[in-house]
């Protein structure tokens, strides 16, 4: 069973994951407004994949029969200047769920919630290869710049990542 701290902790987790779900999917949108359909496709998986995480701890909470609590969750920005300054905002957001999730393991292990601890190892690696993948997109979009050849090329780049990882998410997902 869960103790309060470590309860509450997670919960608060899994609200900043619905919260990244709903950036991500803001982003989404406004590619889409834009016409830039691959930035978009890619936005939008990446949101899927904050709502796999949310509800990964979510299903975790109810295993060790704590409850979950729900909070509203703030509008997201619905702008950018440009996609950089998108995935800019991204890797902060980022940044953000990754100090997050490290002090969740760090409080597991003040607590000596050896499960807990465990389970969030998954969310210690995935927030590596999250950073990463964000940090990939801008160091292209900085190299594109406003280019507009390039940026149609990372456009369609994007969109077959998009379609990638989506095949990969729904093969782990059986």
């Amino acid at each position: 069973m869960l103790n309060e701290k470590v309860q509450n902790a997670l919960n608060e987790q899994i609200n900043m994951e619905l919260g990244a779900f709903y950036t991500y999917l803001s982003m989404a949108a406004h590619f889409e407004a834009d016409g830039l359909k691959g930035f978009s496709a890619w936005t939008r998986h990446h949101a899927e994949e904050e709502m796999v995480h949310a509800m990964k701890l979510y299903d975790f909470v109810h295993h060790r029969r704590g409850r979950v609590l729900l909070t509203a969750i703030a509008p997201p920005k619905t702008d950018w200047q440009s996609p950089l300054a998108a995935f800019e905002d991204a890797l902060h957001h980022e940044e953000k769920v990754t100090a997050a999730i490290n002090a969740l393991v760090d409080l597991a292990r003040t607590e000596r919630d050896h499960a807990t601890e465990s389970f969030l190892q998954w969310f210690v690696d995935e927030q590596v290869e999250e950073e990463e993948i964000v940090v990939d997109a801008i160091q292209k979009l900085k190299r594109v710049q406003d280019f507009a050849p390039g940026l149609y090329m990372l456009d369609r780049e994007l969109a077959e990542q998009a379609g990638a990882e989506g095949e990969e998410t729904e093969g782990e997902a059986e």
